[in-house]
């Protein structure tokens, strides 16, 4: 059985084929075309693009959680329920994301993504984990919990490496913090993408954590260092640093808010588009109405307000995670940043593969590759979503023809 979506504005590699069709069979694309596919049977599957964009699958390479549920729930249930809301807006793989907690409960976490993954045939597809602290500065902290704040150490990095069970895709660290570097080292040699966050470093010292390994900046702009003065002399923080160290990649949370129009255009002005990624870092509430909702486990997570399409502290004096999905951050690039809808899809596609390591697999649509696909109108609506070749998400219309 064969999986067919044609008569769609094909975004490939480097060209947009107005009229085209993608095959899938067992999961994996097997032929690209123009014009009307000749080959179909009655079993296959066919989906009529209408004339909508046909674009590789949204990879979120940073996301605590949606409809409702949180990775730090750490239940099945979350795991699976996460998955299948992002599907809906056009994710197709994510990269399922922790707060700063204890190394039990950090631990815990494996064993629940190992048994989720086994079963995730209805939602976007697991990545692998990605730790976000505990390793972080207090004074750049943002909403992560305090009392969990810790430096790294041998004895217990390398306990949590050892119970990941080669699940771990990423960790975030602030690399100034004593024993960051030496981590830096095990995560490259253990093939980890070794990111930089919540970090209140100087250039000098993002510069010496980049010859460790950290090639990533997570969240840019968001709870990171920039110029500083101690007594009379100015000092370049990591947000100089992301900029002026060439080959560093990073991501942002394009939801219009956490940037704002014009630090949008400015990282796309002086960063190259190709190290740019986009992520939501959305936490239970993206896909859900506002209110009050816990930031991290229902047990031990923090109470935030979600309001004007951001998640917030409940004093109000920061951000706490996102509540966007792929389809926002794609149009707010579009609209706000006034990208190319093929730049700015490229910024969740291609690129996000390309940093994670993934791109043999995903990231674009080429023969060969996993059939992650989804079919979106000109609003960055989406349409369809498929998995490896399964629709996992239809929007329902009067005229359905699938």
């Amino acid at each position: 059985m064969k999986t067919i979506i044609e008569n769609g504005k094909l975004i490939l590699p480097g060209q947009i084929v107005e009229k085209g069709y993608i095959v899938s069979e067992n999961g994996i694309i097997s032929e690209i075309g123009e014009g009307r596919y000749e080959g179909r049977t009655e079993t296959d599957i066919v989906i009529e693009a209408n004339n909508h964009y046909v674009s590789p699958g949204f990879i979120d390479m940073h996301t605590h959680g949606a409809g409702g549920y949180d990775f730090m729930d750490n239940t099945v249930e979350a795991y699976l329920g996460i998955a299948k809301k992002h599907a809906e807006y056009g994710t197709t793989s994510l990269v399922p994301t922790t707060l700063t907690s204890t190394t039990e409960e950090l631990i815990k976490t494996f064993a629940v993504y190992e048994q989720a993954k086994a079963i995730n045939t209805e939602g976007a597809d697991l990545l692998g984990i990605h730790l976000e602290g505990p390793y972080f500065s207090y004074q750049q902290r943002g909403a992560q919990d305090p009392k969990y704040l810790r430096n790294p150490k041998p004895e217990e990095y390398n306990e949590i490496l050892k119970k990941s069970h080669h699940h771990l895709i990423r960790w975030s660290v602030a690399p100034e913090l004593p024993g960051a570097l030496e981590l830096g080292d095990v995560l490259k040699s253990e093939g980890i993408l070794a990111s930089i966050g919540h970090t209140d470093a100087l250039y000098e010292e993002v510069v010496a954590a980049r010859k460790h390994g950290y090639t990533h900046v997570t969240h840019l702009y968001s709870c990171m260092s920039t110029v500083t003065r101690r007594q009379a002399y100015r000092y370049a923080g990591a947000l100089e640093a992301a900029y002026m160290i060439d080959d560093m990649s990073v991501e942002i949370i394009a939801d219009g808010i956490h940037l704002p129009q014009a630090l949008l255009q400015f990282v796309c002005k002086f960063k190259p588009h190709r190290l740019i990624a986009l992520c939501t870092d959305s936490m239970r509430a993206a896909g859900m109405p506002d209110g009050e909702y816990h930031l991290g486990s229902l047990n031990n997570g923090q109470k935030v307000i979600v309001e004007d399409g951001v998640a917030k502290l409940p004093d109000r004096s920061a951000f706490a995670g996102s509540v966007a999905t792929a389809d926002r951050l794609v149009r707010t690039m579009v609209d706000m940043a006034g990208l190319p809808i093929v730049e700015a899809v490229r910024m969740m596609t291609e690129n996000p593969a390309r940093i994670l390591g993934v791109d043999r697999t995903k990231g674009t649509i080429e023969v060969g590759k996993d059939a992650d696909i989804i079919v979106f109108d000109t609003n960055i609506t989406i349409q369809t979503t498929v998995v490896k070749g399964k629709v996992i998400y239809h929007k329902k219309k009067k005229d359905d023809d699938i």
